[in-house]
């Protein structure tokens, strides 16, 4: 059978049918999702039965894989998964569910606000892959926003205004807007602000999209309070219901996704109940805007 695609969200994402992830992918199969991806930013493959080394062998057969390494507050021997993944569960070392205060909980709340995965890193993330191995009984779905839909929707105005804006992004930014800030001085410093380019061009469809997220605090050159506002409006305009896609997760979807051109968001679940979701990374090609060594 071969891979066929069907739209499922208003301007983004699309449902794969017709391939195995168990199993190795012909070089045709491969192009064939990059070129989805380019054309649909989110793709949805249903009832994929992974391990973890079988979401390796898939996402290392696309591209090179972003280690996981000082993104979260869980320390080196509180890791439940190795590096190559991103943890986004809520559950510990053990398999034990957080407990409500925990703070590597509380941190990880920042993911129900809409962000870019990696955008905090001088190079950020291309694509990012989620497995569900275990879901809460409600709630707990993944919005997207198409942020390419978001720039065609621009006036020529605003569009002029933000074409060569830099902003600084960090999770510190990010965790501040739920009222989280025990961060160490290491974790600051970990955490140091980077910067990006709020506008983004796609390398091989050429389409615009506008590059935010909720760890993008500042606006090189402006006044913070000012930049904050600004930037609040521009998320407000690219995460309108035409603009978004919620996907409804059951156990053994995989869902992968342009960061380059979507924005994300987790949804709320019973604070009791595990959510088991493994996250490979595909690394970017390339810092947005030049940093100094």
């Amino acid at each position: 059978m071969s891979m066929s695609l069907r739209q499922v969200g208003p301007c983004l994402a699309a449902e794969v049918d017709g391939l195995d992830l168990t199993r190795p992918l012909s070089p045709e199969a491969v192009a064939a999702i990059h070129a989805g991806m380019d054309t649909y930013a989110v793709l949805v493959f249903h009832d994929q039965k992974l391990d973890d080394e079988q979401q390796l062998v898939f996402t290392r057969s696309l591209g090179e894989i972003e280690h996981a390494i000082g993104t979260s507050l869980r320390a080196p021997d509180e890791l439940r998964l190795p590096t190559t993944f991103a943890d986004v569960s809520n559950l510990d070392k053990d398999q034990k569910v957080f407990a409500r205060a925990d703070r590597r909980r509380l941190f990880a709340l920042g993911n129900r606000l809409w962000h870019s995965d990696s955008s905090f890193k001088a190079i950020p993330a291309k694509y990012s892959l989620l497995h569900a191995r275990s879901v809460p009984s409600r709630g707990g779905n993944t919005e997207f926003a198409d942020m390419r839909g978001a720039w065609d929707a621009l006036d020529a105005e605003t569009r002029a205004e933000v074409e060569d804006l830099v902003c600084e992004h960090s999770q510190i930014f990010s965790r501040q807007q739920l009222g989280f800030t025990d961060f160490t001085d290491e974790e600051r410093a970990r955490f140091a602000p980077v910067r990006q380019r709020l506008v983004r061009t796609h390398p091989v469809t050429g389409r615009r999209s506008l590059y935010l997220s909720s760890h993008a605090g500042t606006i090189l050159g402006w006044p913070v309070p000012e930049a904050r506002a600004f930037l609040r409006d521009l998320v407000e305009h690219a995460t309108q219901r035409q603009f978004v896609y919620a996907h409804r997760w059951r156990v053994g979807d995989l869902v992968m996704w342009d960061n380059r051109q979507t924005m994300h968001r987790a949804r709320p679940f019973p604070a009791h109940e595990p959510r088991d979701m493994r996250r490979t990374t595909l690394a970017g090609d390339g810092p947005t805007v030049a940093h100094a060594a």
